[in-house]
């Protein structure tokens, strides 16, 4: 019989802190890989997506069948733009700037920032914050949870930021047929 936590957890294939640091000691020696910050943001992102689907099913709603291919693709091309428009860009960098620190332009309004290192929080949020990729699934996700629960507003907004990202790639088409 299992009478601790930690037992527990090990039978159910659960890690705890201590075994995912020898795991990361093991795994990237040099450190460069923060295995610990990335656990805690998965384990975040998964409870987030439990409590919604609990939500859902407490209020009795469901996720649909299946999504039309236009959702997907405004979706798609929503989600690209505010990821980008969070991690990257010059307007957001006071959301940022907790968390990561300024290295110079990167161009087209953009910045370029490193994650802190005064605390393992900070650093694992600055890598959140400044990767457009690793937050493209908390989006996507948030945008079909929105096609869901509100799928007007999940369409407006995934329209503004898909108009947006139209019109930057043509800003950028633009000024390369300017400099010709």
């Amino acid at each position: 019989m299992v009478t601790t936590f930690d037992g527990a957890a090990r039978q159910l294939g659960i890690h705890t802190r201590e075994h995912i640091r020898r795991t990361a000691d093991s795994y990237d020696p040099d450190g460069d890989v923060n295995l610990t910050g990335f656990a805690g943001s998965l384990s975040v992102f998964a409870l987030t997506v439990t409590a919604g689907a609990l939500a859902l099913r407490l209020t009795g709603r469901e996720l649909p069948e299946r999504f039309a291919l236009t959702d997907v693709l405004l979706g798609g091309i929503a989600t690209h733009k505010l990821s980008r428009l969070v991690s990257k860009a010059s307007v957001t960098s006071p959301l940022r700037a907790p968390f990561t620190t300024f290295e110079g332009p990167a161009g087209s309004s953009e910045h370029e920032e490193s994650p802190r290192d005064d605390s393992r929080l900070r650093h694992t949020a600055g890598e959140l914050l400044t990767c457009p990729f690793c937050l493209a699934p908390w989006i996507g996700t948030a945008y079909v949870a929105g096609l869901a629960t509100a799928p007007r507003v999940a369409r407006a907004w995934a329209a503004t930021f898909a108009v947006t990202a139209i019109s930057d790639s043509l800003q950028h088409g633009y000024a390369r047929l300017r400099q010709d």
